[in-house]
């Protein structure tokens, strides 16, 4: 959507003198005071007519409209402007991660998973260090759907999981670095089991195209598998979330029945 200057800008070279000196108010103005027609006529000798005339050459329906357009506009950049840098460059970072996680997404993968996550009545989730909080994240938003899951965050314990695996189990692995050899060695085993294994990493050239079913990759930015900038979860969460949406509209009514059993059990807990 255009902003309210550059359509000013756009039927600039069309307009009158005194158009023009509404025009340059607007555009070089940079604080929030009493837009209203009567103040702003006022403050450039001008009649309230002249501006709404102004407002309907800048393709608006009216003065009124322009000034709300405008009013919003000039709050954003505002806010924008009152950001710190250091804010501001976190903020960068959470934008372009979503955007390019969501530009690699592959759909069709996230699909054939989630069906396969209504086949499997046994779904183990693995990770260390923080794919490990991801993976504990993974078990409570799916177990809250009634699914039999289980996430496993120690390395002893992986190994121990993964030697009890067979077909009638799914595995999701999660490396973001796809390096944590406790996490490969997980895969392998758990592929020669004979569960379906599922690998959800950033690393475009991870060598496990013959030990897992699907291998789903997510955005990552650098050293973000360090968290020296940003929660090195973020794209993988995001995921989850892709993940939870399409195995709830599977049989969404069960779904919601288990859920409310669920809270109910939790809301009983609780008293």
């Amino acid at each position: 959507m255009d902003s309210v200057k550059q359509n000013i800008l756009l039927v600039y070279e069309n307009m009158t003198a005194v158009e023009r000196s509404i025009a340059d108010f607007f555009i070089n103005n940079n604080e929030v005071i009493n837009f209203s027609s009567k103040n702003i006529s006022k403050l450039l000798y001008i009649s309230e007519a002249t501006l709404s005339r102004f407002a309907k050459k800048c393709n608006y329906k009216g003065y009124r409209e322009f000034i709300f357009a405008y009013e919003k506009e000039l709050q954003e950049d505002l806010y924008e402007r009152n950001i710190s840098v250091l804010t501001k460059k976190v903020k960068n970072t959470y934008t372009r991660l979503l955007e390019e996680g969501f530009h690699i997404l592959d759909e069709e993968k996230v699909k054939r998973v989630s069906d396969m996550m209504n086949v499997h009545p046994r779904v183990i989730v693995c990770g260390m260090g923080s794919s490990g909080y991801t993976a504990q994240e993974f078990q409570l938003r799916f177990m809250r759907l009634g699914m039999n899951i289980q996430a496993v965050t120690d390395s002893q314990m992986i190994q121990m999981s993964m030697a009890v695996t067979d077909e009638n189990c799914m595995v999701i692995a999660i490396s973001l670095s796809g390096k944590t050899k406790a996490i490969l060695d997980a895969v392998r085993m758990a592929k020669a089991k004979g569960s379906y294994v599922v690998m959800i990493t950033s690393d475009q050239e991870i060598e496990l195209q013959n030990d897992c079913d699907e291998i789903i990759y997510v955005a990552t930015a650098k050293n973000l598998d360090g968290g020296t900038m940003i929660s090195p979860q973020f794209p993988i969460l995001v995921l989850v979330d892709v993940f939870y949406t399409y195995y709830f509209e599977n049989d969404a009514k069960n779904k919601i029945m288990k859920y409310h059993d669920t809270l109910s059990a939790l809301r009983g807990y609780d008293t």
